[in-house]
């Protein structure tokens, strides 16, 4: 069965020897696939599982890392368009929203959204609660991973604890992660 191709609803083990891992589920003694893939078999563990092997929209769960995009700024939320999850880079969440509150941006007083996140802003944070998909940027890995000027467009450049525009000068602030401008998520 290790290795082998199943579909959705096809036999993948017994619950008698095996517990049901990701993408599998039990049901009358009998652990079935949820996912089309490949069957997993991890003997330590002694759990069945099965490795996706379709496009299917990527699962979120608290304590996953995203990226997205803030798409607006309220007084107190910063809403984000998920682009994709940490370690799932190649399947793209769409259409999916979150929240960040005032609280959940930084582990200090937040007076002003707008001092740290703009329009545009490319960000990195952890979900907190998956239901009503809140995330956090109170982490120092976590915030902005890329910003543009809020006069030209241009990518911003990190110096010091700044941003700078290269084009016309303009300096900025932002929530920044400590990853800001390296590309790595």
């Amino acid at each position: 069965m290790d290795g082998s191709f199943v579909l959705p609803g096809d036999v993948v083990g017994s619950t008698e020897e095996f517990v049901p891992g990701d993408c599998t589920y039990a049901r009358a003694g009998t652990i079935f696939a949820s996912t089309a893939g490949l069957v997993k078999i991890d003997s330590r563990a002694r759990s069945a599982s099965v490795i996706p092997k379709t496009n299917a929209p990527v699962k979120l769960f608290q304590g996953d890392i995203v990226v997205g995009e803030v798409i607006d700024l309220k007084d107190s939320l910063v809403i984000v368009s998920l682009a994709f999850k940490k370690g799932h880079e190649d399947r793209p969440i769409s259409d999916e929203e979150a929240t960040i509150h005032i609280s959940n941006v930084r582990n200090s007083y937040v007076k002003d959204l707008r001092h740290l996140f703009s329009l545009r802003d490319i960000l990195k944070a952890k979900i907190i609660d998956e239901r009503q998909m809140r995330l956090t940027t109170g982490d120092e890995d976590l915030g902005v991973i890329k910003a543009y000027c809020t006069r030209c467009l241009a990518g911003l450049v990190k110096k010091e604890s700044k941003l700078v525009c290269p084009n016309c000068a303009n300096t900025e602030t932002r929530k920044m992660s400590s990853a800001y401008g390296l590309g790595v998520v």
